[in-house]
């Protein structure tokens, strides 16, 4: 078959597609196997080896083979006439004429030939012969030829492209990929929320296509662009929309393919990398998370001689002999441009920096419409409405609340999404999932209405706070209850009234339950709450300047501008001023937490009102919550039913036993 599609060519190779890219290099191991494998090779290689001596007579292929012992039987009794031996291998002839040959298991022949002597035998010698040497090559280049098919077989089955003379030597060679014109769909018309960072890019694409007009008048398009922003905030996406913008060669890369164990493997590939680009230029270059190779030198071990190093001076240099007029751009995207190195951010490198922020509301609600044109709306769905509720949200969180929306809906066998299903997704996404097998007590449930409601009283009756939205003791996450506020703008900074305010808020859920139930009878539920007031407190003091005592002084170090995180006191704090930021901070707590029980005081009844409502009907809307504020019971809300409600109640006693049970059966389990 193979000697057939190596001789056939095209037609072999039709036949069998893989035949003709195979053949070279197993030609020689199927051989091989071939002839070992078949039945009765053995007998075959024999054959051969008397054919190719030919030395034995045709007295030798017709004498028959008698056992040793019948030998020295027939030497004792004087019927044989005349022997040969060769080696091992003993042939005769009877006094009567037959011939006969044997095996000799004897490894010294002295005593077997002085009995012939004495029996008056002829005797002859002749050397043994010897393996045929085609047999002895074969047998030898053996090893050879499987490893060198195998070799030949393994380069064989790699892609097209990825072959050549240094096919086995590739370690060096660019992991850029190139996109084609029809992977390159996305346009700026795909791309929503990030107006101004679109304009800044917009500039690239119509040098690209137009640069004449900016030679014009002497000007020079930006070498490199550097995209910073949060994680999910559309620089790849915008990348991609550049690339299918412009209509020229695209290529992308991520920092971390030039990250790799051995020594001058990174550079290499940056090297590859812009050789390639400069002869398909005009064309675009970019490296998503370029900080993975990016980082400032000098910040670890290896005394300047580490792989990342090596690789970052390569990109360095590369980036500054890119000339302008060759119309290679880079285009780098990162969250981390911290840790870059300066001198990779220097103008003639990185001419420019792009920040993609979190959008603001016009911009959520730009990003809600662009992701809802594949979705079959409701009527009563409002962009705006969920945009003003998705605050702090990206546009990667964005497109994943659509799409929780759509998945609710198909779970219900709705044929369109409704506004329900995106409030749905909207809290999944912020608190966790609805945890139905949750089994709280009355008095667990009494405490948790109160709670929020506390919460929700106290934000209704503060100045310069967020409308309450939504109020919810369905438990969630880690959360048995949420209070939801919803913003009438976006607020791109706080006053210390609001900031006064929330702090408030937070503390009406745990002054709801002292009042009600007791000082003894408070729970766990206000952890979060407390932890998230005294941040507020404490950045009011140490960084904001808030504070009577201390004034305008900064006395904490700031975390990473896109990745927040908590901020620390600076090292050079003294122990006096510690012991001020702590006093301070103590002294904005406990006002607050005053006021919060000023307001639940004033407000018991409509306290009562809204925890009962809740306890009936577990959600509460704005509509309701007006209600309650007006002094009368709320009805239900839309989408309640009884249903639904009862499904969670813990009415069902043996189930509600039988977890108290597994409860306590953990309780007093013996520890290790």
């Amino acid at each position: 078959m193979i000697m057939m599609c190596v001789r056939r060519g095209g037609n072999g190779s039709k036949m069998f597609p893989r035949c003709e890219r195979y053949s070279l290099g197993l030609l020689p191991t199927l051989c091989v196997a071939l002839l070992l494998s078949a039945p009765g090779s053995a007998a075959i290689a024999q054959e051969m080896a008397v054919n190719y001596a030919g030395s034995a007579d045709a007295e030798t292929v017709r004498s028959s083979e008698i056992p040793y012992s019948d030998f020295l039987e027939q030497v004792k009794q004087g019927s044989i006439k005349s022997v040969i031996i060769s080696g091992d291998r003993i042939r005769g002839e009877f006094k009567g004429g037959a011939h006969f040959g044997t095996l000799s298991p004897e490894t010294n022949n002295g005593p077997l030939i002085a009995t012939l002597i004495q029996s008056g035998i002829s005797i002859s010698a002749e050397h043994p012969q010897d393996t045929p040497w085609p047999i002895e090559w074969l047998l030898s280049a053996l090893p050879i030829l499987l490893m060198g098919g195998l070799a030949i077989y393994l380069v064989q089955r790699k892609p097209p492209e990825a072959r050549g003379s240094d096919a086995m030597m590739s370690f060096g060679k660019s992991r850029a990929r190139r996109l084609a014109a029809d992977q390159r769909k996305i346009t700026f018309a795909d791309v929503a929320g990030v107006e101004e960072a679109k304009q800044e890019v917009a500039e690239l694409v119509d040098f690209l296509k137009a640069p004449g007009k900016y030679r014009a008048l002497g000007g020079k398009i930006p070498r490199g662009v550097l995209m910073v922003g949060p994680p999910g905030t559309g620089k790849t996406l915008l990348a991609r929309a550049i690339a299918g913008e412009a209509g020229v060669p695209f290529f992308t890369v991520s920092g971390s393919d030039f990250v790799e164990m051995f020594v001058g493997v990174g550079a290499s590939r940056v090297r590859d990398m812009f050789d390639e680009a400069e002869k398909q230029a005009p064309c675009i270059i970019f490296i998503d998370e370029i900080d993975a190779v990016g980082r400032h030198r000098g910040a670890g071990m290896g005394g300047g001689n580490d792989e990342r190093e090596q690789t970052l001076n390569q990109l360095l240099v590369r980036m500054d002999g890119v000339e302008g007029s060759k119309g290679v751009i880079v285009i780098a995207a990162t969250n981390r441009p911290d840790v870059l190195d300066p001198a990779l951010l220097r103008p003639g490198r990185f001419d420019r920096q792009v920040v993609v922020p979190l959008p603001d509301v016009r911009g959520r609600e730009q990003i809600l419409r662009a992701h809802m044109r594949a979705v079959p709306l409701a009527d009563n769905v409002s962009p705006q409405t969920l945009a003003r509720g998705a605050a702090g949200f990206s546009g990667a969180d964005l497109a994943n609340l659509v799409n929780e929306a759509a998945l609710f809906a198909a779970r219900s066998d709705k044929r369109c999404v409704e506004q329900e299903d995106f409030e749905k997704a909207q809290d999944k996404i912020v608190m966790g999932a609805e945890r139905r097998s949750l089994c709280m007590s009355e008095q667990e449930k009494k405490l948790t209405a109160y709670h929020e409601a506390g919460h929700a009283i106290v934000g209704l009756n503060v100045p310069d706070h967020d409308p309450v939205y939504k109020v919810s003791i369905i438990p969630r996450g880690r959360a048995l209850g949420v209070t939801v506020h919803l913003p009438h703008a976006e607020r791109s900074s706080h006053t210390r009234e609001f900031l006064n305010s929330r702090i408030c808020s937070l503390f009406g859920g745990r002054v709801a339950e002292e009042l009600i139930f007791g000082a003894d009878q408070v729970t766990t539920g206000a952890s979060n709450d407390i932890q998230r007031a005294t941040e507020i407190a404490r950045s009011m003091v140490t960084r904001y300047g808030m504070s009577t005592e201390l004034g305008p002084l900064a006395c904490c170090e700031d975390d990473q501008p896109f990745l927040p995180g908590r901020a620390g006191l600076i090292k050079s704090v003294s122990n006096d001023t510690a012991r001020a930021i702590d006093q301070a901070v103590r002294a904005i707590i406990d006002r607050n937490y005053a006021r919060a029980r000023n307001i639940l005081e004033g407000n018991v009844s409509a306290l009562h009102r809204m925890a009962g409502a809740l306890i009936q009907y577990e959600t509460l809307d704005h509509e309701q919550i007006q209600t309650v504020l007006q002094g009368r019971d709320p009805g239900p809300p839309p989408s309640w039913t009884e249903t639904a409600v009862i499904s969670r109640r813990p009415t069902r006693r043996a189930d509600c036993a039988r977890t108290a049970r597994s409860r306590a059966a953990v309780t007093a389990a013996p520890t290790a």
